[in-house]
Parts: C-alpha cells; sequence; structure tokens
C-alpha cells in the first residue's frame, strides 16, 4: 500500500485565522490539517492546526475503534480491544467537519472517529504525560 495524504478541506483558513487573532486559535480545539499514511512504519501521521504532531499505530487506532459493535452500547470510556491480527487502513473518509472514518483490511468500517477522541488518545509522549498516563 502506497503512502497517501489526505488534506482537511478548510484548515488553512482556520490556521491563518489563528496566526491572526491568537485569542481565538485557544478558544477552538485543534483540528486536523493533514493526515498521512505511513505503510512501511504501518502508522497514521496527523498534523493539527495548533502545531501538533501525532503518530498513531493503525493496531493501536484499530483496538480503539468507538463503534457500539466494538465499545457495546452505553456511555462509558472507550476502552482499548485489541484487533485479532495487525491491520491496515484501506480507506480514510471524512465525516462532516468533525471527524474521520476507516475501512479497515479486517473489513471493519463503522467506527466514526471524532477529532477531539483522536486527539484525546494521541500516544505522543508529551499528550501521555499530560493525561497522566504511565509510560
Amino acid at each position: 500500500m502506497s503512502s497517501s495524504t489526505y488534506r482537511i478541506p478548510g484548515a488553512g483558513a482556520s490556521i491563518r485565522r489563528a496566526r491572526s487573532n491568537p485569542a481565538q486559535a485557544v478558544m477552538q480545539s485543534p483540528q486536523p490539517t493533514e493526515i498521512r499514511r505511513q505503510p512501511e512504519p504501518r502508522t497514521l501521521r496527523m498534523l493539527w492546526s495548533d502545531g501538533h504532531e501525532a503518530e498513531y499505530e493503525y493496531d493501536y487506532l484499530r483496538g480503539y475503534c468507538p463503534c457500539a459493535g466494538c465499545q457495546g452500547h452505553g456511555a462509558h470510556e472507550v476502552e482499548f480491544q485489541p484487533p485479532e491480527n495487525p491491520v491496515e487502513p484501506l480507506t480514510i473518509r471524512p465525516v462532516g467537519n468533525y471527524a474521520i472514518s476507516f475501512h479497515w483490511s479486517d473489513a471493519h468500517s463503522t467506527g466514526i472517529y471524532r477529532f477531539d477522541f483522536l486527539r484525546s488518545i494521541c500516544p505522543c509522549d508529551a499528550c501521555r504525560a499530560e493525561r497522566g498516563d504511565d509510560a
């Protein structure tokens, strides 16, 4: 599978507004500006409107699928459910202006990954420390 990049429409305008009015940038949630599949390290790289960069392993993202089939029905925190076998995102599609969805190589495709959710599970050291996760 080749590397592919998905640029978030309209993200450039929000970055320009944030540069011209930093107070407005603080009030808005960070939004991804670019999403890139990286097949060789098996990661999804996301660039965010606040300059943050994150790399999510494919299996990590699939394991955090927020759909009811994976998480059950109810208002509880999304729990990691490891995939049975390694997976790859076959397609990545926008869902409105607030999320993306994946069609995974294990045929699963019902999860809607909200941008705020993706940011909340960012596996980088800085975000893990901010959340108080064990290293």
